[in-house]
């Protein structure tokens, strides 16, 4: 069975094959964009999630409180093991796992 290029039975498979590596760049491209965030944005995230603890502290019990940011925390840890096992080091590292693990802020900001 042959194959159906869209350009017809005369496609150049090189063309194609540039174009397949210039749309998965772009897509790639989009997706990092996604997912870039900014130290401030991170901030902004954990004082939400400072504030939620609390307020989940005040209203429910302490120990729910607790539990959340447990939950934080082992999120960081597991961003930062991450981070040091793909070459990350130091400050990096760390860095990467502080925006990874509170840069959702910027999807609750207008």
């Amino acid at each position: 069975m042959g194959r159906q290029w869209p350009e017809g039975p005369n496609a150049d498979p090189d063309a194609a094959r540039e174009r397949y590596k210039a749309d998965m760049q772009a897509s790639r491209g989009a997706l990092r964009e996604l997912f870039r965030v900014e130290m401030p944005v991170a901030h902004l995230g954990l004082a939400t999630a400072i504030i939620a603890t609390i307020v989940v502290a005040v209203v429910w019990s302490p120990r729910t409180g607790a539990i959340i940011a447990g939950v934080f925390a082992g999120l960081f840890v597991i961003a930062l093991v991450v981070a040091l096992l793909a070459g990350g080091r130091g400050w990096d590292a760390a860095r990467a796992a502080y925006k990874f693990t509170f840069g959702w802020a910027d999807w609750i900001t207008p």
